[in-house]
């Protein structure tokens, strides 16, 4: 028989926030004969929590519900899960049979193998699983498409991340449903299964166009396949456990997700600096992040927690550990995505009620970390690799000089006074020039004299004799956990996120960021990694693959114990790296980056659409969006209402924009702008090509708003 057809398989996407997927088949026959066929789809009931108790298989029209029934003890046990099809000649079997051991697939794989399309009704009780089957016919050369739709509703969760404020009152849940726990967003949007179910049936169509003129129009663009596929395969995070959306439709997010959980909870702020891909899809949801970092997570005297409560609530800035600390990167990150997220939605009435907290917020930062006004951070800082720098360092003095370049422009306009700023911004620019740059690349000045931190050695009697000689090592380094001399591959991500966030990335002298990247090239990229040790986690990248170190030391003078995660290798890194050397010119190097991390990603050795670090579909790996504005400059502008080219890839290409109310095809044709608006409308009135002002030509497809 399978020499007598062909099978397609087209996966269709979930639909943001709406807990709904599909799967379509399409069968062609290809004999000279006609052919009777039966589809069929099986699942056993994968919500049942116990063999016996509270589960069940209900009906739906063409297909069966998977039930678990919750209790008082436990009411988040309570799902459906809804698999049907729109196919009119559906037959279902409810209940698989009902014996002991294997007897259940031994019958249904009988079915299968009989052709037999097994009808069957529900019936009371726990049930194995169920099955729907479609009887069909094909003419020589006809083609069918069956659509398999899936439907789900969990209602209730036991999800309840976070110590509360002191004394604050307890959460008891949003309008539309009183929980002290999580409640997605769909919940407080469809009663039950069956209208989620009847919303998908009737607008199925409509999300399918929409959707497929969404991917369409993504690929329809001449930049590099491995850039194309690094973007497009990581998008699927955006639809994994690791981003949820709470009933008041707030997005909160983990870093990823381990196989039953979520893993690193409260979109930490210094993770999700990285990823770009949200706030140029999904403007709205990510203005969200921004709110709740500044009003919610956010204190008084302007400490910011860089982990939110779930349900998002105010959390305790005085709890033990790290738990309360304040993430240097992730705090004066946010400030640059305040400006970001301003420059894509042009909404300055929303940038006017965050400037007073964030400028709240900045003055933390200085008072905090640089209480001496001397441009750069000094006192021990949290920062992305879990631990605290001692002494200033390029890495997170660059998101200090990116905080003051946006605070000047977003104050600016706001008529306050932001001079201090533009004195630290002044000061901090000639410190990060002078005192942090080896004349190749930026690096750390280990400190512990003179801070208001102190400094405790490490313990040689807890170690034992052994151990002397590394104790006597380490404390003359200083603290633990610092990287020096070493050439840091996030050594200047703050210019790259100011990139990112539309502000200017040359904030420091724009030679010596090309000299740091050029290093991080040279003596951090390997092609074959098997003379490399990595005792931490090597499977990120091993034996002869090739991968970006996060951090070497080419100068000698490598720490006893240095930074956490020094010797690994994380894709979110390298897709920001390797878009901040095409966005300076060095399109070849950052290639080879991108290149050497999907070929680990080869569907082979690891899942194409999994880049992990901390969990599956880690979301430091949407860093691979900035490869677009990496190679071809391009960013809209909607409070000057101008579109932005800096090509990397010549005088003609095409390639996808996103914006806040639309999406298109973008390019140059021979040095001239054009536009192609596949949805929405898009508010342009200057387009500047290299810096230079241009007519645009626009086209406007049938999905297109008319002016």
């Amino acid at each position: 028989m399978h020499q007598n057809f062909m099978l397609f398989k087209t996966i269709v996407t979930h639909y943001t926030s709406l807990p709904v997927g599909a799967l379509e088949y399409t069968f062609k026959n290809v004999s000279d004969r006609p052919l009777e066929m039966v589809f069929s789809y099986h699942s056993r009931n994968f919500l049942a929590v116990t063999a016996r108790q509270g589960q069940a298989i209900l009906p739906i029209g063409g297909g069966f519900i998977l039930r678990q029934d919750g209790s008082d003890r436990a009411p988040q046990e309570q799902g459906e899960f809804a698999i049907f099809t729109d196919a009119p000649s559906a037959v279902v079997d409810h209940g698989w049979f009902r014996g002991t051991h294997y007897d259940a697939f031994t019958l249904v794989w009988k079915n299968i193998q009989d052709g037999v399309a097994l009808e069957n009704p529900p019936m009371r009780g726990p049930s194995p699983g169920a099955s729907l089957y479609v009887p069909f016919s094909l003419g020589p050369g006809q083609e069918k498409t069956i659509r398999l739709m899936l439907a789900w509703y969990v209602p209730r969760t036991d999800i309840r991340i976070g110590a509360d404020a002191p004394n604050a009152p307890l959460y008891t849940g949003e309008a539309c449903c009183s929980s002290p726990n999580h409640v997605p967003w769909y919940a407080c949007h469809f009663k039950s299964i069956g209208e989620v179910a009847d919303y998908w049936r009737n607008n199925y169509d409509r999300l399918r166009v929409q959707s497929a003129l969404f991917r369409d129009t993504f690929y329809d663009s001449t930049l590099p396949a491995e850039v194309i596929e690094a973007i497009a395969a990581n998008l699927t995070i955006l639809k994994s456990p690791t981003v949820l959306r709470q009933s008041d439709g707030r997005l909160w997010c983990f870093e990823g997700c381990n196989d039953d959980s979520g893993c690193c909870y409260g979109t930490c702020t210094h993770v999700w600096n990285y990823a770009q891909a949200i706030p140029h899809l999904f403007a709205d949801l990510e203005r969200t992040l921004r709110e709740t970092e500044f009003n919610v997570s956010q204190d008084a005297r302007g400490h910011q927690l860089f982990r939110t409560n779930l349900p998002i609530r105010p959390g305790d800035h005085e709890a033990p550990g790290r738990l309360s600390y304040g993430a240097a990167d992730g705090q004066l990150g946010g400030i640059m995505k305040v400006h970001r997220e301003w420059r894509i939605s042009g909404d300055t009435a929303w940038l006017k009620s965050l400037w007073p907290h964030v400028r709240r917020s900045l003055d933390f930062c200085i008072q905090a970390w640089d209480p001496r006004a001397r441009g750069a951070l000094e006192e021990p800082h949290h920062n992305t690799y879990d631990i605290e720098y001692w002494g200033p360092d390029g890495h997170c003095t660059s998101f200090y000089l990116g905080a003051f370049s946006a605070a000047i422009k977003m104050g600016t306009v706001l008529a306050d006074d932001v001079a201090r700023y533009r004195e630290l911004l002044k000061k901090g620019k000639a410190y990060m020039e002078t005192k942090l740059y080896n004349g190749e690349y930026f690096f750390q000045i280990v400190m512990t004299d003179g801070l208001s931190a102190r400094f405790e050695p490490v313990d040689a009697s807890a170690n034992g004799p052994g151990y002397g000689r590394y104790v006597n090592q380490i404390n003359q380094q200083g603290p633990k956990y610092q990287y020096g001399t070493g050439c840091l591959s996030d050594g200047v991500l703050g210019l790259w996120m100011a990139h990112m966030c539309g502000l200017d990335g040359n904030i420091v002298d724009g030679r010596k960021t090309r000299s740091h990247l050029k290093a991080i090239h040279q003596y951090n990229l390997k092609d074959d990694l098997s003379g490399h040790a990595n005792p931490q986690r090597p499977s990120y990248a091993m034996g002869d693959e090739g991968g970006l170190l996060l951090c070497t030391w080419p100068r000698g003078n490598e720490l006893a114990i240095p930074f956490i995660y020094s010797n690994e290798v994380w894709t979110g890194i390298e897709y920001q790296v390797a878009s901040h050397l095409m966005l300076e010119g060095m399109v070849d190097k950052g290639l080879e980056i991108v290149r050497l991390c999907r070929n680990r990603y080869d569907g082979v050795r690891r899942n194409p659409f999994n880049e992990y670090e901390c969990g599956h579909w880690y979301a430091r790996a949407l860093s691979s969006y900035g490869l677009l504005q990496g190679l071809t400059g391009v960013r809209h502008d909607a409070v000057d209402r101008t579109l932005y080219i800096n090509s990397q890839v010549g005088n003609s290409f095409r390639t996808f924009l996103a914006w806040e109310k639309g999406f298109g095809t973008v390019g140059l044709r021979n040095g001239k702008p054009f536009v192609e608006i596949k949805s929405g409308a898009l508010d342009v009135k200057r387009v500047v090509v290299s810096g230079k002002e241009m007519s645009l030509q626009t086209a406007r497809s049938q999905y297109a708003e008319r002016p």
